[in-house]
């Protein structure tokens, strides 16, 4: 005998799009919550920071002093933490008190890198929210945050006194990324002795 009928085999044929739509659906889905995005990997980790120069926010000050802003230059001789922000970044609000405690740590500098903001909108944020920052460059053209490989705001950074980066943290901190990834991360860079 010959094999099923050409009917049956054209039923079969029918499906196959079906199943194949189905199972690179099913592969989709699964990568797409596979891991967490705050891990996203950096070609930066281990390398110094690219060269670039921030001017201040323009209008932005504390105490009565403008706040400057900052270089690779600046980055180096001490533990430096970049934070990555913007006044219209709601995740960056929902962070920020977590950054001016952070701030009361005199081991390290936090510093703000302002993301593709109007200096207005970001010296409002930060006169109402409290400036946790000794200095805040504007990068209003974004070109900064492309060379530092930022996906979004909010970004943090670990600098090294080397002017090496050494961890960064994709996404707002919280409570438990600040205690077990941003803080340690901090440490490490602290115990490490400072190279000529």
């Amino acid at each position: 005998m010959a094999g099923p009928p050409p009917r049956r085999r054209t039923a079969i044929w029918a499906f196959l799009p079906l199943l194949l739509f189905a199972a690179l659906a099913a592969l989709f889905y699964v990568r797409l919550y596979a891991g967490d995005p705050s891990e996203l990997p950096s070609a930066l980790i281990g390398r110094p920071v690219p060269a670039f120069e921030l001017p201040p926010v323009e209008g932005l000050a504390r105490n009565g002093a403008p706040v400057p802003g900052f270089s690779a230059a600046d980055l180096k001789g001490e533990v430096t933490v970049v934070n990555v922000w913007a006044s219209w970044c709601g995740p960056c609000r929902a962070e920020h008190p977590l950054l001016v405690e952070l701030a009361r740590d005199d081991r390290f500098r936090l510093v703000g890198l302002n993301y593709k903001d109007s200096p207005a909108n970001a010296t409002r944020f930060l006169n109402a929210l409290g400036n946790p920052f000794s200095a805040v460059g504007a990068d209003q053209s974004g070109r900064v945050g492309i060379d530092w490989g930022v996906y979004g705001v909010p970004e943090t950074f670990v600098v090294g006194r080397d002017g090496t980066i050494a961890f960064k943290h994709v996404g707002p901190l919280d409570p438990d990324s600040l205690a077990t990834r941003l803080k340690p991360a901090i440490e490490a860079a602290l115990a490490k002795p400072a190279t000529s």
